[in-house]
């Protein structure tokens, strides 16, 4: 039976500490509640130890709302780096993380938590960059014009100006930020083709094998990591159905619909929704041919049904944000279309941080690395 919860006149530190530390005892079976309640009530918080961070932090993804790949969230490794404050050592640490977290193309899903006044200034740890053209076009990723621009008021001279230059990472620690290239060798591509049509693997397009998350504070017992870059593996939507389709990111439908030969004067020829497909087809296509995990809205709804079967065993009741769940192509066609939701977020849980550019930050001095 889990503990009683803390008395809501509690300092919300203490009260989210009590909890997660009820939460977390109860769930792993392990004694020594009374101890970890009696320091909580002596010092009005928790200083966590290794396995009760990697527990708040699986916790945070069975958690998150938007999730909808959340069946694995036990197997998440939690690389405890809170010593960690120092740019450079971080940088060392993120491409372990980079290396270990692809695995050969065996993805696996991997958090690294850093220490106090560390953050990553990028909302991914692999972004392409978007350069502004003055005739208002965009090179590259339209959704990174801000960052880009962010990057080289803080020192980077920018790439070759290719659509699919790799941006350096602006990482904030020990009050200054510095940047940092990515090698080549952190950083896998996966060059789209078509299984049958050659003409769309003639079009350049690429994307990035491993989405780390770094714009998110996680929140555990009462405390905040900020600097706490996840990643699993890629959904095919999210790199075939917005990524590289949608207008204000690479809107590559019009082209991968001439590759294809599609008549496009008219909406009613349902071009856009044929191109659409092919390249989800060829977006799954080239992960298989690469080695690559990677995972297809048909069957990460499936095991967000059997994720849902597994927490109402355990007691637990699933919460999400429908409009996330759903997939941005055929939802339909998926066992979460017809599937209501309480949305309610719950802690522990993930914050998304706004962008750095966007707040006042005194005291920071970039420098260039």
């Amino acid at each position: 039976m889990s503990a009683p919860r803390p008395h809501p006149a509690l300092p919300a530190r203490t009260r989210e500490a009590l909890e997660f530390l009820a939460l977390y005892h109860h769930e792993t079976g392990l004694p020594g509640l009374r101890e970890r309640q009696a320091e909580v009530y002596r010092t009005g918080g928790v200083t966590l130890s290794a396995a009760e961070l990697t527990h708040g932090a699986r916790v945070a993804w069975r958690n998150s709302t938007r999730c909808v790949g959340r069946l694995p969230w036990m197997t998440l490794n939690v690389r405890d780096l809170r010593h960690v404050t120092e740019p450079q050592e971080v940088f060392t640490h993120l491409l372990t993380h980079l290396r270990e977290g692809f695995n050969g193309g065996r993805v696996l899903p991997t958090m690294s938590v850093f220490g106090p006044g560390v953050r990553i200034h990028n909302d991914q740890l692999i972004r392409y960059a978007g350069y502004l053209q003055p005739d208002g076009s965009v090179i590259g990723d339209q959704q990174n014009v801000a960052l880009t621009d962010h990057l080289r008021r803080l020192g980077w001279a920018g790439g070759p100006g290719t659509p699919f230059d790799v941006l350096p990472l602006a990482i904030e620690g020990e009050g200054r930020v510095a940047l940092f290239d990515l090698p080549a060798d952190a950083v896998q591509e996966v060059v789209i083709a078509h299984p049958t049509c050659l003409e769309i693997g003639a079009l350049g397009l690429r994307w990035h094998a491993l989405p780390v998350i770094s714009n998110m504070t996680l929140e555990v017992a009462g405390g905040e990591f900020p600097c706490a870059p996840f990643n699993g593996w890629y959904l095919q939507t999210e790199i075939a159905a917005r990524n590289l389709a949608d207008q204000n990111r690479y809107d590559a439908l019009p082209a991968v619909a001439a590759a294809l030969g599609l008549e496009t004067t008219s909406r009613r020829s349902l071009w856009q929704d044929r191109a659409l497909l092919e390249l989800n087809v060829a977006v799954l296509h080239s992960f298989d041919r690469a080695g690559v995990r990677i995972v297809d809205h048909h069957g990460v709804t499936a095991q967000f049904v059997h994720f849902e079967e597994q927490e109402r065993r355990a007691g637990r009741e699933v919460r999400g944000r429908w409009s996330w769940l759903i997939p941005p192509m055929s939802p339909a066609t998926t066992p979460v279309w017809h599937r209501a939701y309480d949305d309610t977020e719950e802690r522990p849980n993930f914050t998304v941080q706004a962008p750095a550019w966007q707040e006042a930050r005194p005291g920071v001095c970039p420098f260039h690395s």
